[in-house]
């Protein structure tokens, strides 16, 4: 038997060999460090704080609320969250602002519920 993998890609299933797939996998380091060479401290605070709130408060939350919380400037957290969602993987704002994704959470609905030990109900991202 073959050491493969199906990957399913714009329509075609393609058989990638093991030896491919593990020379990606041991690239992926170097790969997401790079990813996130553009972070600041408060960058990283800002979204952690957006992936541990969005459960909590079952809501998404407003750029206010997230300046407020950590005490950083309004204008500097506008900055940071254009940066993150930019970036696609990290967050989602909805039209007026709310932050309502931060990945792996969410609060819009997904087919994929959450429920934490301390009652928090959210969706995975």
């Amino acid at each position: 038997m073959r050491e493969t993998i199906l990957l399913y890609n714009n329509g075609e299933l393609k058989r990638i060999p093991r030896t491919a797939w593990e020379a990606e996998l041991a690239a992926a380091p170097t790969m997401i460090a790079k990813r996130l060479e553009f972070m600041t401290a408060d960058h990283r605070r800002v979204r952690e704080h957006v992936v541990r709130e969005l459960p909590r408060r079952g809501a998404p939350i407003a750029r206010d609320t997230i300046a407020s919380d950590l005490g950083i400037a309004s204008d500097r957290v506008t900055e940071i969250l254009g940066d993150l969602e930019r970036r696609l993987f990290f967050l989602v704002r909805r039209p007026e602002g709310a932050v309502s994704w931060a990945f792996p959470v969410t609060v819009d609905p997904t087919p994929h519920g959450l429920a934490f030990d301390g009652g928090e109900r959210c969706f995975a991202a």
